[in-house]
């Protein structure tokens, strides 16, 4: 009776991995049924066959959710007109009530005949078996035999925790269960301090702002959280991950941020390969539409390089919703995971985000210093300009205050607070992060970022003949067409290196650096064309192509 309770109120099994012969060790977890046939060893994975009963009753099930998923959004509206149709009276809400009742048990009766079906169905019966046991005691054993199923993430038990390393428990600078520090937009107008009547006037717009970031304006910057499109891709997801498990031998882990959202992660471990690059980590951080199962992780999986791939808030396996505070409690629970439970040090790890993960991305670079680099690819320098590229210029003011108040990702704010090697990815037809159309390339946000960040580092050198130089050679959208510009100014590579490592080797490597305050104007502008040269390289494509492996470079130091 407890093993059909437990079938009853189980998880959605979706797929069984399956061992080669040669690997496969006793099972250690007592009770589980042996009637479980073998598939023949060039097979190595079976989606999960569910009987009659399971299969239509999860269909219903299913179809209920999509359902109930297109009614809480419609809701509004739907209040709205039930409201002016005079439908919301007392006496027509007691009847609806009784039909919702029965609709419930109903739906209710359907879950347990879909339990009865999970019960008959011995492949159920030995995952729910082990499922239990892992939940008991997770051990080696337990783990490795659960690894083998793929099935609703809500029940998968929690591998790693943001309080588990022994440093955070004793620091009181830690994260709070509130959640790590970010960056604040400063006052418009410092050193005034809001009276209760400017309080009391600015409330409505706060109002506003809040309702319009919690309904419209998340779901428009991260739509991989809408639960109807990830119904959509399930299929995709389900096979993706399949193949990282299978032909990657990855290993999926549930962590636990600081705010109580738990983190769907994926692990490919590279270091026992012969390839170098296999000793360093890759932190993935993928888009507002992107999934680790079919993100940006198949780059440097491609080009030989351990990889952490994990889903943002509210994607996929991944619980809670994509607010900022949200993303980098992710973020930092994935690379105290890296750290602590993987064993990777900081300088061995490497992080490369596509488009909006440069969020995350900058966020970890900025409170990780001695991380070994970071790569931005298709990203931004801030999300104001872009946010107001597609919402009409009367909402100017509204949408500016939306988002710093609530959608604040400010990348290059945080990018400049690294000190590290960066390498900047820009689109050259990139449609997404452009502010007029993609064939103006100089509206690519892209060129924002690196002006940013070398302004920031290199202020002597990006005075105005610098920064005029540099605006000309990221006009170039070919690269006939900047290496034109770079033969133009005569850029001596060689001489730019020796200031640069005399500078270093004088001041030591800490930014901002004051080299160029005696420079000719001819040296300020060789130095800047090197450094935007180093620091940015154009790949000719769209926002959404995958980039290819051989593009997947180090960024360049000293």
């Amino acid at each position: 009776m407890a093993k059909l309770l437990s079938c009853v109120l189980g998880p959605r099994l979706y797929k069984i991995y399956r061992e080669r012969d040669s690997e496969r060790a006793p099972s250690g977890v007592p009770g589980t049924p042996t009637s479980v046939t073998t598939p023949p060893s060039s097979s190595w994975d079976t989606y999960y066959q569910p009987r009659a009963l399971e299969k239509h009753a999860d269909s219903i099930l299913a179809l209920a959710s999509v359902f109930w998923s297109i009614s809480y959004y419609s809701s509004p509206f739907a209040f709205f007109y039930l409201y002016r149709k005079g439908y919301l009276s007392l006496s027509k809400v007691v009847p609806f009530s009784h039909y919702a009742g029965t609709l419930l048990l109903l739906l209710a009766g359907v879950a347990c005949l879909r339990g009865i079906g999970r019960w008959t169905n011995p492949q159920y019966r030995q995952f729910i078996t082990i499922l239990e046991a892992t939940h008991r005691n997770q051990s080696a054993e337990n783990k490795r035999q659960l690894a083998n199923y793929n099935f609703d993430f809500r029940s998968w038990p929690v591998d790693f925790h943001w309080e588990e390393p022994s440093s955070r428990k004793e620091s009181q600078g830690g994260p709070s269960c509130r959640g790590v520090a970010l960056l604040r937009p400063e006052p418009l107008h410092r050193g005034t301090a809001d009276t209760l009547l400017d309080q009391v006037k600015k409330l409505p717009c706060q109002i506003t702002s809040y309702l319009v970031a919690h309904t419209l304006g998340r779901r428009m910057l991260y739509p991989g959280s809408v639960y109807l499109l990830q119904k959509a891709l399930m299929p995709v997801l389900l096979q993706g991950q399949a193949r990282l498990v299978e032909e990657c031998n990855g290993r999926r882990a549930k962590l636990l941020a600081c705010d109580g959202n738990e983190i769907d992660t994926m692990f490919v471990d590279r270091r026992g390969t012969a390839e170098p690059q296999g000793q360093k980590l890759v932190i993935c951080c993928e888009g507002n539409a992107g999934f680790y199962e079919v993100g940006c992780v198949s780059t440097p999986l491609e080009a030989g390089y351990s990889v952490l791939g994990w889903n943002h808030p509210g994607f996929a396996g991944s619980t809670g919703v994509p607010f900022p505070q949200n993303e980098a409690n992710a973020v930092d629970v994935v690379v105290q995971f890296a750290i602590h439970r993987l064993g990777f040090h900081p300088q061995d790890i490497i992080l490369y985000a596509w488009s909006i993960g440069g969020f995350t991305a900058t966020w970890a670079a900025m409170s990780y210093p001695d991380i070994s680099a970071v790569i931005l690819d298709a990203s931004f320098d801030d999300l104001v300009p872009l946010a107001l590229k597609v919402m009409p210029d009367s909402w100017r003011g509204l949408v500016t205050r939306t988002v710093r108040q609530h959608l604040n990702l400010n990348n290059a704010e945080q990018l400049c607070r690294y000190q590290g090697p960066v390498l900047l990815i820009r689109r050259t037809k990139d449609e997404i992060i452009t502010t007029t159309v993609p064939e103006d390339i100089m509206s690519n946000r892209g060129n924002d970022l690196l002006l940013k960040l070398l302004q920031h580092r290199y202020p002597r050198v990006m005075a105005e003949e610098g920064l005029q130089v540099v605006r000309q050679w990221l006009e170039a959208s070919s690269q006939l067409e900047e290496a034109s510009i770079y033969s133009r100014w005569e850029v001596e590579e060689d001489w730019c290196l020796s200031v640069l490592r005399s500078y270093q080797a004088e001041h030591g490597p800490e930014f901002p650096w004051s080299v160029g305050e005696d420079m000719s104007v001819d040296g300020r502008r060789q130095l800047a064309l090197f450094l935007a040269q180093k620091h940015l390289h154009n790949f000719e494509a769209t926002h959404c192509t995958p980039l290819p492996a051989q593009n997947f470079q180090m960024p360049w130091h000293l």
